[in-house]
Formats: structure tokens, sequence, C-alpha cells
């Protein structure tokens, strides 16, 4: 009993140094994309989500700023087209695609 115990811990020894353990090498790997993951790749989904939503819920009389840096009141939406009629100044007004809402600053 005792010589099979032997033979087995020698086979096991010299078998586990000939072969790296693979583990070991992707553990940095995976560490890096899980951080990756954490610190980039979901805010960034999340603030797409936010921006979504928001532009979803424009609505006609919302006050909003454009990523351009235009301040105006949403004058009139046209779903099918994906844009919006913005009021700019007193008999202005301009068609800009939703996306190119940055921010609601409020409403009337």
């Amino acid at each position: 009993m005792n010589m099979l115990f032997v033979i087995l811990m020698s086979g096991a020894a010299g078998g586990g140094q000939g072969q790296p353990n693979t583990f070991g090498f992707f553990l940095p790997i995976i560490l890096i994309f899980l951080i990756m993951y954490f610190l980039i790749f979901r805010p960034q989904m999340k603030k797409q989500k936010e921006q979504k939503q928001m532009i979803e819920s424009l609505r006609k009389g919302d006050k909003v700023i454009t990523v351009g840096g235009i301040f105006g009141t949403i004058a009139g939406i046209k779903e099918k087209e994906g844009t919006l009629i913005l009021k700019i100044a007193d008999n202005t007004k301009v068609e800009l695609a939703k996306t190119s809402i940055a921010k609601v600053v409020g409403s009337e």
C-alpha cells in the first residue's frame, strides 16, 4: 500500500511539471475583460439606455439643448421621419433629427 502511494505521488509530481497551467495563463486576461466590462462597457450601455429613454419621452413644448448647443422649444414631432421641429426664436423653426437632442432643460 505504501509503495502504491509513492508511485502515485511521483507520477503526479512529474506530470504536472511538463504542462503549464492553462487556467493560470487565462486568469489575467479574464480579469482584464471583467474590469473593462465594469469600467467601460456597462456605464456606456447605461448612458445609451438613458439617452434612448429621454429621446422617446420628448413632447411638444419641451425646452431642449441640441448636440450643437442650440437652445429651443419643441414645436412639433414627426414620428414617421424621426425628426422634430425646434423653435429657436420668434418666427424661426428648424427641423432636426431626434437623436440630435442632447438634454431636456424643462417644459412649458
